[in-house]
């Protein structure tokens, strides 16, 4: 009994973990920084749109990390339930903002399916990575920037490899 408990605690450790380093922007501003001031983008459509793509890889990461963990649907599910709560203050705070109402976590699942049907359309990629660049460009507005299409590759690859890390250093893998 005592050890569920623990068990129990972990894994909300986990999910709580893992959604302060979604929302983390350090790398984001990193990778931004990468971008050179000539680049053909909206700058601040690749900030917007990097934020989605590390929920989005940090969410995919736990479902593929985890696939076949006894722990994967419950820290899916803590994850998904904590950036949803937050996606609900993204959205008021939109609306009172601007006077706009927007659904952020609707956003993200969008993405998230365009994501994932890219991904599917091309199963002999190489890795994700060689995936999701491009398409984080075209949703950035400029399919042709190699700049964009290595921000979101770089957002992606990094946001997988400190998942797996973490993984590995509380031993979930």
């Amino acid at each position: 009994m005592e050890n569920s408990k623990k068990e129990k605690s972990g894994i909300e450790k986990a999910g709580e973990d893992l959604f302060n380093f979604a929302v983390d922007r350090e790398d984001l501003k990193s990778i931004m920084s990468l971008l050179p001031e000539e680049a053909d983008i909206k700058r601040e459509t690749v900030e917007y749109e990097l934020q989605i793509l590390k929920f989005i890889s940090t969410g995919w990461s736990i479902t593929y990390f985890l696939e076949n963990s006894q722990h994967k649907d419950r820290l899916v599910e803590l994850y998904w339930k904590m950036v949803y709560q937050y996606s609900l203050s993204i959205s008021e705070a939109t609306d009172l903002m601007i006077g706009q109402k927007i659904d952020y976590f609707q956003i993200l699942k969008e993405r998230l399916e365009m994501y994932i049907e890219a991904m599917k359309e091309q199963p002999d990629a190489p890795e994700p990575a060689v995936i999701m660049g491009p398409e984080f460009a075209r949703t950035c507005g400029n399919v042709a920037d190699v700049f964009t299409v290595m921000a979101g590759s770089r957002m992606f690859k990094s946001t997988v490899g400190s998942v797996k890390e973490y993984f590995e250093k509380i031993q979930m893998l």
